[in-house]
């Protein structure tokens, strides 16, 4: 089982090697776009920084390892509010949907970010015009994943990026591939989780519209006429990340899960990161959980913005409360809620509600 868990994995660390031999070192950060892709949405899985990628199950599985959209029984619907970095006016709604098919999952899921107003500039009116306009950002993405064995499973995602202003707009397709292998004791069969997740691979995007346009004088002529400029593709953020997860039980009621993470990033520095999720049962169901993460890249503790490349820089946390809708069903529902600090801004709060039908 583990030989072919390495064959899997060798395949796709491959395929993440081909994709990015130009790239993986953090002298490019900057130059790829779609950074929104980089944000994990979801208020479960951010508060330990979507460390999780080897144990994560359900809906938000769709933004960290696809392969956890496997373990879904019948129907799950979330949804999820975030406040990123407040005092930036930037917001993100998210939507998921999955359904078992068959042997396989099913999932739909939806991103939109809100970015505020945005004062117009023009060359002739550098300090504004009066006028404001609206950044849009979403993403849509549908998903696929189905358990090969007991012990493994996998899937992929293809996602549709949309960003745009009034006057120009970009379009692209990027695809997510993710495997999970589980593995324990014979009194704790899942107990030992590893998961591998590519991400965000696809073709460049580029902008488009009447924005990068402007009115120019014909040479040697006397009239004038719509100029378009040749604007410059940019790449999506590719990454592979690779996870541990080791479930630590004390008695029947409460379990401890250790994780470990190595995200190799594409356009950005490679990041290390480790968290523990404590999880406490009532009544045969796990009611309760608590956990933190914390996420490490060189540079991070810096001052100096020169040489520090992210702006989450403290330990993410979150809490999770789930019940039965009744008493006699498998009907679910949780609330999750996550916080993770920045600098600068005054932190992220993610809020986030998920039915399980």
């Amino acid at each position: 089982m583990m030989r072919r868990f390495l064959k899997i994995t060798g395949v796709v660390v491959a395929g993440a090697l081909s994709v990015s031999t130009f790239a993986g070192n953090p002298d490019r950060a900057g130059e790829a776009g779609a950074s929104e892709l980089l944000i994990n949405p979801w208020a479960q899985s951010s508060g330990w920084y979507g460390l999780n990628i080897a144990s994560v199950q359900g809906v938000e599985a769709m933004n960290l390892n696809v392969a956890g959209l496997s373990f879904i029984n019948n129907t799950e619907i979330a949804f999820s509010r975030t406040d990123y970095l407040v005092g930036s006016d930037i917001s993100i709604n998210t939507f998921g949907l999955a359904q078992r098919v068959g042997e396989g999952v099913l999932g739909l899921s939806l991103s939109t970010f809100s970015l505020g107003e945005v004062p117009v500039t023009t060359t002739q009116l550098p300090e504004g015009t009066g006028a404001v306009y609206t950044p849009r950002l979403s993403n849509f993405a549908v998903a696929y994943s189905r358990k090969f064995a007991d012990y493994l499973s996998g899937g992929f995602t293809i996602r549709g990026i949309s960003e745009s202003i009034a006057d120009a707009r970009a379009f692209g397709v990027s695809m997510d591939v993710g495997i999970q292998y589980i593995t324990g004791s014979a009194e704790h069969p899942e107990q030992i989780k590893m998961g591998v997740a590519l991400r965000n691979i696809g073709s460049p995007m580029r902008f488009q519209g009447d924005g990068v346009t402007f009115s120019g004088q014909v040479p040697e002529g006397t009239y004038s006429t719509t100029i378009a400029f040749r604007t410059e593709n940019f790449e999506l953020p590719s990454l592979l990340t690779i996870g541990l997860s080791y479930d630590f039980y004390f008695g029947s009621k409460h379990r401890l899960t250790a994780v470990g993470n190595f995200v190799s990033n594409s356009f950005y520095k490679d990041q290390f990161g480790g968290g523990v999720e404590y999880g406490l049962k009532v009544k045969g169901e796990e009611m309760f959980q608590i956990r933190a993460g914390y996420r490490y890249e060189n540079g991070i503790a810096s001052s100096d913005p020169d040489l520090r490349s992210t702006v989450n820089t403290g330990v993410a946390a979150g809490v999770t409360f789930q019940t039965r809708l009744n008493n006699t069903g498998n009907s679910k529902v949780a609330i999750s809620y996550s916080y993770r600090p920045s600098d600068p801004f005054d932190g992220t709060h993610s809020l986030g509600v998920r039915l399980g039908l």
